[in-house]
């Protein structure tokens, strides 16, 4: 997981950043799931629940869009059990722009037969 930074409001915070620097790291951390509400992280080294996160991650829709703002995590599933590892994170504050994005995308899955 990318290291951790301070916020304006003092907290730490973890950043969940989806532009990867190699395909390993790409094959171990990625996102799944988003729904309006937020997304599915799978990761082999989740954070805890309640842990406060800053997201950027790119999702594939009509177009490629960069999702960033924060998040919160409201579930983790270690690893080593039956379901893929990773945390469950609530979308605490999108960008307008990210926003949108995830609307369009959740709008275009909804349209899927």
């Amino acid at each position: 997981m990318p290291g951790i930074s301070l916020d304006e409001r003092g907290g730490n915070r973890v950043s969940v950043n989806g532009e990867f620097a190699s395909m390993a790291e790409f094959l171990t951390e990625y996102v799944t799931d988003v729904s309006s509400q937020g997304a599915f992280i799978r990761t082999d080294a989740p954070v805890p629940v309640g842990s406060e996160l800053d997201l950027k991650f790119t999702i594939i829709g009509d177009e490629i869009e960069v999702i960033e703002g924060e998040g919160k995590v409201v579930r983790v599933i270690e690893f080593g059990g039956d379901e893929p590892a990773g945390m469950g994170v609530e979308f605490v504050k999108l960008s307008r722009k990210s926003e949108a994005a995830v609307e369009r995308v959740v709008a275009a899955k909804n349209d899927l037969p």
